[in-house]
């Protein structure tokens, strides 16, 4: 049978700190009920500490994915990371973390992508398992939002949370595993989602410190209206060419960007609420660890054999769906 790359673990690290809708009435102009009826956040948890970057939250997830999955850091041959919030321009984040967890030597690297970032690193992971170059990978998705986040914007500052999490990639030739994915992207929706601040195109300076350029900018009527096309058209993808209907679909694993952008994909696909994975209630958007935040959230609920539809939606704009069968 063909050799497909199945998720084995899976674990989570969330911030103790939680910024409720409460604590934002008192920093921006807004209330809670605006905010749930709107996005469906009640609270987000943000990584307080001087000097404590994304890889905080990434190096738990790991080290308790490997706890948690018996296998030592001698047994991983890869580390895939997504995040938009690295610790520094460079070294990659796969790359601290591997120091970090007892893993120097191996080869790590990070995958940008936005939102859609986990998506596509599980995607690109898969591929070096299915070709046999590795067995064993880590697949990383974390991000510290709130380090890019201007909390005098109320159009940013209630959507976003800090987290990390982790899953165990490994061969499979039982039939569990990644079976189909989907990506796509657009440059075009630079314009109506991006920092304006910090690249080589316009580096940083005091000037547009000031600005405010250093922070997400979203414009939220194109992006909500994109999203909601692109994750239906994904999973719509998907499902067809696997010939999967909404009854025989057991999960649906959106990225939590907004509760309305996942009612509409789950509506699309004919999927009843009952079989959408949601948190963005308790997290907001962590970016590239709402899906496998979601993964962690739902273990104990998942059995081997059960269908999974994963999609998501990021800036850029980047978007796929992936199709997997659980292993454990």
């Amino acid at each position: 049978m063909k050799t497909l790359a199945a998720i084995t673990g899976v674990h989570g690290y969330l911030p103790e700190f939680r910024l409720t809708n409460n604590m934002l009435e008192k920093m921006v102009d807004t209330n809670n009920e605006w905010i749930v009826s709107r996005t469906g956040i009640k609270e987000r948890r943000i990584l307080k500490g001087e000097g404590k970057g994304t890889s905080v939250m990434a190096v738990e997830a790991v080290k308790g994915l490997l706890k948690k999955t018996n296998c030592t850091p001698e047994s991983v041959d890869l580390i895939v990371a997504a995040t938009t919030t690295n610790d520094m321009r460079f070294p990659a984040l796969a790359n601290i973390v591997g120091h970090k967890c007892g893993m120097s030597g191996i080869p790590g690297f990070d995958i940008s992508a936005a939102c859609s970032g986990f998506l596509y690193a599980i995607n690109t992971a898969a591929k070096f398992i299915e070709s046999g170059a590795y067995k064993k990978i880590i697949v990383i998705g974390a991000d510290k939002m709130s380090s890019i986040i201007n909390y005098k914007d109320r159009s940013t500052c209630i959507i976003f949370g800090d987290a990390g999490a982790a899953i165990m990639l490994e061969a499979n030739t039982e039939g569990f595993g990644l079976v189909d994915c989907y990506m796509g992207s657009d440059g075009g929706g630079e314009e109506f989602l991006h920092i304006k601040a910090g690249g080589s195109r316009n580096p940083l300076t005091a000037e547009l410190i000031d600005k405010g350029h250093q922070y997400v900018f979203q414009d939220g009527g194109p992006v909500f209206k994109t999203a909601v096309s692109k994750m239906a058209e994904s999973v719509k993808i998907v499902m067809d060419r696997n010939k999967l209907t909404a009854d025989s679909i057991n999960w649906l694993v959106p990225h939590q960007a907004n509760k309305r952008i996942i009612d509409a994909t789950a509506k699309f696909a004919g999927l009843d609420s009952s079989k959408v994975m949601v948190n963005i209630e308790k997290y907001g958007n962590t970016t590239a660890a709402t899906i496998p935040l979601c993964l962690w959230d739902w273990e104990e609920k998942l059995k081997p054999g059960d269908d999974l539809i994963l999609a998501a939606f990021g800036g850029g704009y980047t978007w796929g769906a992936s199709y997997l069968k659980w292993a454990y």
